[in-house]
């Protein structure tokens, strides 16, 4: 029997318990001969990311741990960190959490500190390691914090054996992918500078290694402070690839004599933002093909490119979701999700073309009937423009709303603000759908995806553009009868904890929020956050101090008095990019006018959350927010969360 009764108020399988008890997040595959390497952070081990090893003789869904329990492979470089191991013959060598130190595990023996300790602690981070065989060393991005100040970003060389780095390229601000040719005869690697982020403009230099291993003739290919250049790599017969967006869209390249040559322009994205190291979106089947993916309107596809006969060969993949491509000899290997399975890793043989998945992301299994389908919506946006969203309709098979009530809807604004909404399965989002919820998530102006012209849209505009069209998404659907005016929420972390702010301050529209590790106040962001992100602040709204008047003009912790709606804050203690303190300051000036208000504090956690116990609160304690502001009894036995000022 299908129950009537209201919405928020259904009874749902998928639980927070059910969702981070079986989970685990799966990331940065690498393929050593047919062994398949990535790795994996397990929740329920206190967030600890390991490395684990996939054989072609192994099990489907077996896996061998490398990497003991007493370390974490990641690196704290740019604070985003990727890149924290390479694969070369069976042994591993990766970057450790706690020390930030470079380690050398062989296989079936314990780790050995490749460097030694430094003071301060983790002064020295490692991160986008290549290993140079023929001179027993690693080739690696450093980022130096020993000194006060900003930190010394450069490209350096560590000794197989041991040792301190010794810098080989340095005089910039930021470096990323060094990439040694097949024959060790050439390094090329991506280098930026302040004010300029990775997705903005960025150079590809090149250079010979000389026998001594040290760098001759280094020169600037392509790129500059408006052309962004990524993902440099090396076909077998050693021709320079990489990506460009010099057309307005991230294409597919190659180094042909004196310039860069297109290899199948097309309005698609083949990168997304630099964000983190070792990112892959394409990979070398032979010296004429490349498998690669690409965002096409919004959707992610898989193909191969003939570059002789420069033809594109769509590969049809039962997937919505794919990252982190790996090619080997007769294979590739890829992180994907569609949008009613959990994300997994997939090897695909690269003759028959079937995919087959080595590792699920979960054992998580939701009957369809509690699974809402994403539909991708384009809706009108302030300027004339269009902006982009997937939308969620409420959906479990037990229960139905009364005729005339409307669902409430919960948007949501991702992160970056720079990255974008995937329609791949996130049990997060259907915990919400399956109780009543309506969900709408935006790929607001500045999203990657949709060219530079649409990234560019926030340029001097970040709390605007983003803040317009979350917003008239929201009325939008609201106009098409699919949500309660009256019961409007926002949320979003990080860079989308600023916009739900904002959109919460500056904006008449929502009832209530949640600011995951938000910005509050761009002014204290500006002067306190770490170096990669030290200037982002320049293009998103101005330089700083120069244009002091618009960042406290924008910063919502400037304008309490025009709040009027309930917020809850979620905060990691030990968040370098979004120290607590931003978050504190505008509980107790929520507090001070008498507006409900709640914060939860986690230990231990930084800037997003990797501990089981703290993902289940946090949902949870979103979810019995809204029922106590929005006035529906849950079907959940869930401790409540405590909001002060809620009898006012």
């Amino acid at each position: 029997m299908v129950q009537t009764t209201t919405h928020g108020s259904w009874k749902s399988p998928i639980t927070s318990d059910l969702i981070v008890s079986s989970s685990i997040r799966l990331g940065a595959a690498r393929l050593d001969g047919p062994d398949i390497y990535w790795s994996e952070l397990r929740p329920t081990e206190g967030g600890q990311q390991r490395l684990v090893r996939y054989g072609p003789e192994d099990p489907l869904g077996s896996v061998t741990d490398i990497t003991p329990a007493t370390m974490n492979v990641r690196t704290r470089v740019h604070e985003y960190g990727g890149g924290a191991y390479v694969i070369h013959r069976g042994t591993v060598y990766f970057s450790n959490f706690v020390d930030q130190r470079l380690y050398c595990q062989k296989a079936g023996e314990e780790p050995v500190a490749l460097t030694p300790p430094v003071t301060p602690a983790a002064g020295l981070r490692f991160a986008d390691m290549v290993v140079d065989a023929s001179r027993e060393r690693l080739i690696c991005v450093v980022e130096d914090h020993r000194q006060p100040g900003e930190a010394i970003n450069a490209i350096a060389t560590i000794p197989l054996a041991g040792g301190l780095p010794k810098i080989i390229i340095s005089g910039n601000d930021f470096y990323a992918a060094p990439r040694l040719s097949p024959d060790g005869t050439a390094l090329a690697w991506i280098t930026w500078n302040h004010p300029q982020m990775p997705w903005d403009g960025t150079e590809l230099w090149l250079a010979d290694v000389t026998e001594d291993g040290s760098l001759s003739r280094p020169h600037r290919l392509v790129g500059n402070e408006k052309e962004s250049v990524c993902q440099p790599r090396w076909s077998p017969a050693g021709t320079l690839h990489f990506i460009s967006d010099a057309t307005g869209w991230w294409n597919l390249y190659r180094w042909e004599g004196e310039r860069g040559e297109p290899l199948f322009p097309m309005e698609a994205e083949f990168a997304g933002p630099q964000w983190s190291f070792g990112q892959s979106s394409y990979g070398f089947v032979d010296n004429r093909h490349i498998l690669c993916t690409y965002q096409y309107q919004g959707e992610t596809k898989l193909a191969e490119l003939n570059t002789l006969a420069r033809s594109m060969d769509e590969i049809d993949v039962a997937y919505s979701g794919i990252g982190g491509l790996q090619v080997g000899r007769g294979y590739a290997v890829f992180l994907a999700a569609s949008t009613d399975k959990p994300a997994a890793l997939v090897r695909l043989n690269l003759e028959t073309r079937q995919a087959i998945e080595i590792r699920r992301s979960s054992s998580l299994e939701i009957d369809p009937g509690y699974l809402s389908e994403p539909t991708v919506i384009s809706f009108p946006t302030t300027g004339g423009f269009n902006a982009y969203g997937i939308y969620y309709r409420p959906q479990n098979k037990n229960f139905e709303a009364p005729v005339t009530e409307r669902p409430p809807l919960l948007v949501k604004t991702h992160g970056g603000p720079t990255a974008a909404a995937s329609s791949a399965l996130n049990p997060s989002i259907q915990y919400w759908t399956s109780r009543g919820f309506a969900v709408l998530d935006v790929n607001y102006g500045g999203s990657s995806g949709y060219g530079r012209a649409y990234r560019n849209r926030l340029q001097k505009k970040w709390g605007i553009v983003d803040v317009d069209d979350a917003v008239n998404g929201a009325l939008y659907l609201v106009e098409q009868g699919k949500a309660d005016r009256d019961r409007l929420a926002i949320d979003g972390g990080s860079a989308g904890g600023y916009t739900t702010l904002a959109a919460l301050t500056f904006r008449d529209v929502f009832r209530a929020g949640a600011s995951y590790y938000g910005v509050s106040d761009m002014t204290s962001l500006a002067a306190e956050t770490h170096k990669f992100e030290s200037r982002y602040l320049d293009s998103l709204v101005g330089p700083y101090p120069e244009e002091k008047a618009v960042y406290e003009a924008r910063s919502p912790i400037n304008a309490v008095d025009q709040l009027s709606c309930p917020i809850i804050f979620f905060q990691g203690s030990e968040d370098k990019i979004v120290p607590p303190n931003q978050a504190e300051t505008m509980v107790n000036a929520l507090k001070q006018k008498e507006i409900p208000v709640a914060y939860l504090l986690f230990e231990g956690e930084q800037h997003g959350f990797r501990k089981a116990e703290n993902i289940k609160r946090a949902l949870d304690a979103e979810l019995s927010f809204y029922a106590q502001i929005f006035g529906f009894e849950l079907a959940d036995d869930i401790d409540p969360v405590d909001i002060a000022g809620l009898d006012n």
